[in-house]
């Protein structure tokens, strides 16, 4: 795993950096594996609250290695399933995380790197950073990272970029809801903290609530989602957490998950 990705603890926070700056942090197969790995790791360490999700060197992560690319040439049917299977399964796991995730954007994010950023709950970008969805271009398609893409920017962006298959900047992934920042690129590392100070303030349970309760809002039939929506609130209010957090603001004092 240390190989293809870092991570480095500061108390409540973890900092995930994709390790192959030479290659951009371009994806394979050991790096899907190395990401899968880490997520399964991080989920279980209850100190943590939040990720900050990064890469080394001159970009966030430039989409596929070419390398890789060439070598699924051969693969049959089958192979192709199962490659693209751990792919998804991967961004499943980051996307599922109980912890605040913090994408931080700088050089070029492509493909699955924006696949990556899309399974972030907050994403910063660099001014300089540039995105897109160059799949078209080869005569393929950004279909594992689809669903998770549509889901942050919605089918209308995506079917335009998609099917453009072109290059756009900061400004515009702001525009659409792709990231919810920009900032100098040397102001990138400082706002990544930032960020996870106020996320800090925030009850760690009530973070992996309300990741869960978007998701369900989303998905869910509008029955379902209306009794999901008032069984979540209930347990949240009558939840040690909720508790503690309520009776913290009546008091006039930081709670106690506070930092």
């Amino acid at each position: 795993m240390a190989d293809f990705i870092t991570i480095e603890r500061a108390g409540a926070v973890a900092t995930l950096s994709l390790n192959r700056p030479e290659l951009h942090n371009a994806f394979n197969a050991e790096l899907i594996a190395a990401l899968h790995a880490a997520c399964d790791e991080l989920r279980r360490d209850a100190a943590l609250r939040v990720l900050l999700l990064r890469g080394n060197g001159p970009s966030f992560c430039a989409g596929a290695d070419m390398r890789w690319m060439r070598a699924s040439l051969d693969y049959s049917h089958a192979e192709n399933l199962a490659d693209a299977a751990r792919l998804d399964a991967m961004l499943e796991a980051l996307d599922n995380l109980p912890l605040a995730v913090v994408g931080l954007a700088h050089g070029a994010a492509l493909g699955g790197g924006v696949g990556l950023l899309c399974c972030c709950d907050m994403v910063i970008a660099a001014e300089g950073a540039s995105f897109g969805f160059t799949e078209a271009r080869l005569g393929l398609l950004p279909a594992v990272i689809g669903r998770f893409v549509v889901r942050r920017i919605g089918p209308g962006h995506a079917r335009a970029l998609f099917v453009a298959a072109r290059r756009f900047g900061a400004p515009r992934a702001l525009q659409i809801g792709l990231v919810h920042e920009v900032v100098p690129e040397a102001e990138l590392a400082a706002a990544g903290e930032r960020a996870a100070a106020e996320l800090l303030r925030c009850g760690p349970q009530a973070v992996a609530a309300s990741k869960a309760l978007v998701r369900a809002l989303a998905e869910l039939p509008d029955a379902e989602a209306r009794r999901y929506a008032v069984e979540a609130i209930a347990a949240a209010r009558t939840g040690p957490e909720g508790q503690e957090g309520l009776r913290a603001f009546l008091e006039k004092r930081a709670p106690g998950w506070s930092i």
